[in-house]
């Protein structure tokens, strides 16, 4: 159970309201997560960037790839929520999330969100020369300043202790149902 609650709509400040309608019209949903940020329109705000950055990666960057970076991040980090929501957006796009083959870039990416959870002071300078020729330099920082964002997101779930978005519930690692 969440160690923080979720904001109530109806007795909610008019800012807080405002950011909720606003995320909703951006974003057709709000998460528990975002919920619970909510109590401060900052942190919600500031959360959210994590939006303009993989906008900003998405010439450089496609959505499986990314995905299977932000999972590796989510589940080197032991964080539930965000690995879910990840394992979601793999299977609703018919991939399974167990048994994925990984491309070249995958493989690489897979490897960079681990190697950031495992000791951000210690990514392998292999690996940086990978990331190096495979990407320009803009793409990388905003690709770190999007995992820092990504980490951030499962360390709040994790600290909070976050319920798991109903959604989310049949695409949990491990759940009998037919989403997985």
């Amino acid at each position: 159970m969440s160690h923080l609650p979720q904001i109530d709509y109806d007795t909610a400040s008019p800012e807080v309201r405002a950011a909720h309608d606003e995320e909703v019209r951006l974003r057709g949903r709000m998460t528990n997560m975002k919920r619970t940020l909510l109590h401060s329109p900052a942190a919600h705000r500031i959360y959210a960037e994590w939006f303009t950055l993989r906008a900003e990666l998405d010439h450089a960057i496609s959505d499986r790839a990314i995905w299977i970076f932000s999972h590796a991040i989510s589940k080197a980090a032991r964080s539930r929520i965000a690995v879910t929501f990840f394992r979601r957006a793999l299977i609703n796009k018919g991939f399974n999330p167990d048994a994925l083959e990984f491309s070249d870039e995958e493989a690489l990416l897979d490897d960079f969100g681990k190697a950031i959870v495992a000791d951000s002071n210690a990514v392998p300078t292999e690996l940086w020369a990978k990331l190096k020729l495979s990407y320009e330099t803009k793409v990388l920082v905003d690709l770190v300043a999007f995992a820092g964002i990504m980490l951030a997101t499962a360390v709040f779930n994790n600290i909070v202790e976050v319920d798991l978005d109903p959604e989310l519930e049949a695409f949990a690692e491990g759940a009998s149902s037919s989403a997985s």
